[in-house]
């Protein structure tokens, strides 16, 4: 599936993975292949990704989620 992770300013990431963990207002939530279509708020927390057998970490201040026909769209604040 392919995450995107979009900024005010730029598009931070743009590739292909495996799994992406967020950290939702209603609780952590994990999207992988063939995940139903959502929207979610995100909170302030630690988001993660795996790409090429590699787990990224970052941090987060908020933002939304889109999940649809495996691409994940997270804009962030």
């Amino acid at each position: 599936m392919t995450l995107k992770i979009i900024s005010a300013e730029q598009i931070e990431f743009e590739g292909t993975v495996q799994q992406v963990t967020l950290p939702g207002v209603m609780g952590q939530f994990q999207v992988l292949n063939n995940h139903a279509a959502l929207i979610a708020a995100l909170k302030a927390g630690r988001m993660s990704y795996v790409t090429d057998g590699n787990t990224v970490e970052r941090d987060i201040h908020g933002g939304v989620a889109d999940v649809k026909d495996n691409v994940v769209s997270v804009c962030l604040y």
